[in-house]
């Protein structure tokens, strides 16, 4: 086995930096005057989950795009609703929050990280849509880890964005989703 990845929480490459903002479009435009896009935009997305144990209900708009095969997030909540983002908003104006690996076995990747004693702090999906799973590790580079449920969806938008990304000519920088 690599040295290197000896010690990976959850099995695979990290396949995404997920960044919370207040906002949302002057983070995108900061991102694209460096060079980085297209991104692929969800406006209004209310979201169901669970944070810190407890039902929660948010409304996110998050943009996506790659950076070669690393995908960069960026989530801002457009409401005050107490959840997993007010909460590191309230830590500063918000910037770098989560890495995330996208995994074959979501049971297991829980179990894993439940086995090291980091909590779950938001999670989702189980209504039909992509199953995740927030974790807090003790320490690290990040302050969340993400742990996704691999699916036929996910992977379609992964090679969606990944491709317009690699031949993005800086032409539609901004693609609405929905």
């Amino acid at each position: 086995m690599d040295a290197s990845r000896a010690s990976a929480p959850f099995p695979g490459p990290v396949r995404q930096f997920g960044y919370v903002v207040d906002d949302f479009d002057r983070t995108l435009q900061g991102w694209l005057a460096a060079g980085v896009g297209p991104w692929f935009v969800l406006r209004g997305l209310a979201q169901h989950g669970s944070y810190r144990g407890a039902p929660c209900d948010v409304t996110l708009s998050i943009g996506m795009t790659n950076i070669g095969d690393m995908q960069v997030e960026v989530i801002a909540q457009d409401d005050d609703v107490p959840s997993v983002y007010t909460e590191f908003l309230a830590g500063g104006a918000g910037g770098f929050h989560q890495l995330a690996w996208w995994v074959d076995d979501f049971e297991a990747a829980l179990h894993s990280a439940e086995a090291v004693g980091w909590p779950v702090v938001w999670s989702g999906g189980d209504d039909g849509g992509v199953r995740f799973a927030y974790v807090e590790p003790t320490a690290g580079p990040a302050t969340i880890y993400e742990i996704t449920e691999r699916t036929e969806v996910l992977d379609g938008m992964d090679a969606m964005i990944r491709g317009a990304a690699a031949a993005w000519d800086g032409a539609d920088p901004i693609r609405v989703l929905g």
